[in-house]
């Protein structure tokens, strides 16, 4: 990346083509990280991508997507979110491109590899956080339109989708990623993706997420194989569980202090203390009893904080399933500061985390969504308050 953080966020969005030329300066967007000029050495398998390597088919991705006249209509900030999503969507393939013994070339996972670096390099340049993750939903799910008539249950897939990226953005992207592209069965996966959105709009989940009659009806439907997504569920809570999600030194526990004072609170740092384990030693003994103290908030009905890191889908999905087995809404508080606030509160921390365990965690960042819980509430630096962000 080259120049400061806030110019280089704002070449962005300056960068995003504009009528009537709609040019792309290519020069420039290839210069500005790294990451897209190594594209240039990726190889590709030629049965699918005749064209040659990851950075060309990239560049004859971008240059379908700003030809296209729906592309053109859309508002600017859904024009550069397409925009970015396609210049950053087979990024991934850097890190997962295989050359098989058959001989063929592939790069299976490259599209939660691309997302999640992706969001790194927007996260360091300080890209809104919103605009950020519209585009790195589009890059997780932008094979998805290809195959999705193919699967068993596409209207489950769909409404799935929704809650993770606007599907009406996934389809031109992934018309645009069909055309930039040369091979024999294009016609087949243009096709392919007109019925996807076909599978959208019926789902009435083009354009929005999924409409749930209500928050119990979201988390059920996503539990259950067999449930009618347009069933009302019942919503009777025994408590309130609000589950912290941040990376360290994000002012987690100042946080709490500042909005849930005298809430009980299952603090997996306080409980490392309490039995003598460090941050990187076995955990084992630590979740255990963090598991048995939220049981004992949870049988008694009572309103309590889950306090830990949670950065990833995984790990939080481990304590979500246990909160959800004891009927308790679920809230995740989501608190994200700048990579530079960030490192100045953890070398203030009481225990300073190491920098290569923060930069691991960083890198497997996933925020997460209204897909995981009853009620989620992101906490960004604007929103924060002075007490807090000390």
């Amino acid at each position: 990346m080259k120049g400061s953080k806030s110019v280089v966020f704002e070449k962005l969005r300056d960068l995003v083509p504009r009528g009537p030329e709609w040019s792309i300066d290519w020069s420039v967007i290839w210069g500005l990280f790294s990451e897209l000029s190594a594209l240039d050495d990726c190889p590709q398998d030629p049965i699918h991508h005749a064209e040659g390597d990851v950075g060309k088919h990239t560049r004859m991705v971008v240059e379908a997507l700003v030809a296209m006249e729906d592309w053109q209509a859309l508002p600017p900030i859904d024009q550069s979110i397409l925009f970015w999503a396609s210049c950053f969507h087979d990024i991934g393939k850097l890190g997962t491109t295989k050359h098989e013994e058959d001989g063929r070339i592939s790069s299976r996972g490259h599209s939660r590899l691309g997302a999640a670096i992706t969001r790194g390099i927007l996260r360091d340049i300080g890209a809104d956080f919103y605009w950020r993750e519209a585009v790195c939903g589009i890059i997780l799910k932008h094979q998805l339109p290809f195959w999705l008539i193919e699967r068993s249950d596409p209207e489950r897939m769909a409404i799935e989708t929704s809650l993770v990226c606007r599907p009406n953005l996934l389809c031109l992207h992934a018309q645009a990623d069909a055309l930039g592209r040369i091979c024999n069965d294009k016609q087949n996966l243009l096709d392919n993706v007109a019925l996807a959105k076909e599978v959208f709009i019926k789902m009435d989940c083009l354009d929005d997420p999924f409409p749930f009659a209500n928050d119990e009806s979201r988390l059920a439907f996503l539990g259950s194989e067999n449930r009618d997504p347009h069933y009302a569920a019942y919503e009777d809570f025994r408590c309130t569980a609000y589950v912290m999600s941040a990376l360290p030194g994000s002012g987690k526990d100042t946080w709490i202090a500042c909005n849930l004072s005298g809430v009980p609170m299952v603090s997996l740092d306080v409980i490392r203390k309490e039995i003598g384990v460090s941050a990187t030693g076995n955990q084992g003994r630590v979740i255990q009893a963090a598991y048995e103290l939220a049981k004992t908030h949870l049988r008694n009905g009572r309103d309590f904080v889950w306090n830990a890191t949670n950065v990833t889908q995984q790990t939080r999905g481990k304590v979500l399933r246990l909160l959800r087995g004891y009927g308790a809404l679920i809230h995740i508080i989501y608190i994200e500061v700048l990579p530079a606030q960030l490192d100045k509160q953890n070398t203030a921390r009481h225990q300073v985390v190491p920098k290569k365990v923060g930069q691991a965690l960083a890198r497997k960042l996933e925020p997460p969504s209204r897909s995981e819980c009853h009620l989620l509430t992101n906490v960004l630096p604007p929103e924060i308050c002075d007490t807090c962000a000390r």
